[in-house]
Parts: C-alpha cells; structure tokens; sequence
C-alpha cells in the first residue's frame, strides 16, 4: 500500500512519517507533491473532520486520474482552539492574521488576548481530524485531541507552530519543550494517527 499524505507543510509531514515509522517500520508515507499531485483544494469545511476529508477526496481523484493504484490517501486538519476566544483560532489556525505571518507574531497576539480577554482562563486544546480514503473508495476520519493551556510565554525550541504557547500543566513545559518522541506519545496528531492505524487493520482485515 502506498500512503499518500495530502499536505504541503514539510514540518507537518516529517511529525507524520516519524509517528506513523514508530507504528509500522515498513510504512513510506509520501507527500502529495512527492508522487506528482498538486490539485486544487478549497478547504470550505466548518469542521475539522470536513476539511480534512476535503483533502483526502481531492488527492485521492487525482491520484485515480493518474492511474494510481494500491493507494491509501491520509489528510489532516489540525488547528488549536482556546476556550475563551470561543474555540478560535480552530479551523482557521493556519491561515490567523494570514499565512505568511510568523508564528512569533501569531503566538504573541494568542498571549496577549488570552491575557486580555480570559479572566483567568488559559484552557485550550489541540485538535487533530485526520481522514482516509482507501484505494476502493472507502473513507474513515478519526480525532485526536490533547488538553492544555495557553502559556504566560512561549517557551521551547521543538516542535512548530503554535508549540512553544501550547503548555502541559501535568509536566510542567510546553510541547515545544518536548523531544519528538514525547510529543508524538501524546500530541493530538499522534493520538489521531494510532486510532487511523486501527481503522487500516480493520478495513485491511475485511478486505484480504
């Protein structure tokens, strides 16, 4: 089977091929430019299930229109969401105050207005819906989710995005902080991925 993953963040695809090789040695996971595919894809959704399954449909099209075979398409949509700016930035993560704004910039406005507007509340979460559809035209979505806070300050050097603000009251440190393989034991991504690895098992179980 080959593994497509429909992305175009390089940072996102190697936290994916570094989970997904600590579940199976023998998987390859693939970009979707890697194997040739750069469709169009509008991400029009207002879930993160659905703008994932967006994805994994559109890659999965053009793969069949380039006569793929054997293939497994995987997307995901991923985005972080804070209790008190009612579950923003949520779907919209990638693209807060434009997607060619630092994360520097992003994670200081997050700071500053869950300073201004919390009350004393910094809960948030990670929510990851990662979507599949199988090389017969199946298709399955999963979430993974990790609870935490918005940090006083960014902290820590792993990890990308929004990692140095999301902090782990339980350990103290934020999942910047964390070496990879911490993180992927319990990041709202890896959390995903092991629940996708049991839905593969599944369908590759009723299909031998």
């Amino acid at each position: 089977m080959n593994i497509i993953f429909a992305t175009g963040n390089k940072d996102k695809l190697v936290e994916v091929r570094e989970i997904l090789s600590s579940i199976n040695k023998n998987v390859t996971v693939r970009s979707m430019k890697e194997v040739g595919l750069d469709p169009e894809i509008v991400e029009d959704g207002a879930t993160f299930e659905e703008n994932a399954m967006i994805k994994a449909r559109e890659v999965y099209r053009a793969a069949k229109e380039n006569n793929m075979e054997d293939i497994l398409v995987l997307a995901d949509d991923s985005g972080l969401c804070i209790d008190c700016l009612n579950g923003e930035p949520g779907i919209y993560s990638a693209r807060y105050l434009g997607k060619d704004t630092s994360y520097d910039i992003k994670n200081q406005n997050l700071i500053d207005r869950v300073n201004e507007e919390g009350k004393g509340n910094r809960k948030a979460a990670f929510v990851c819906a990662i979507a599949a559809v199988f090389d017969d035209g199946s298709e399955e979505v999963v979430r993974g989710t990790v609870e935490g806070e918005i940090a006083k300050t960014p902290a820590g050097k792993n990890g990308f995005g929004f990692d140095p603000i999301f902090f782990l009251p339980e350990r103290g440190m934020t999942t910047a902080e964390l070496s990879p393989m911490e993180k992927h034991a319990i990041s709202h991504r890896g959390n995903a991925l092991r629940l996708m690895r049991d839905v593969i098992k599944k369908h590759e179980n009723i299909n031998s």
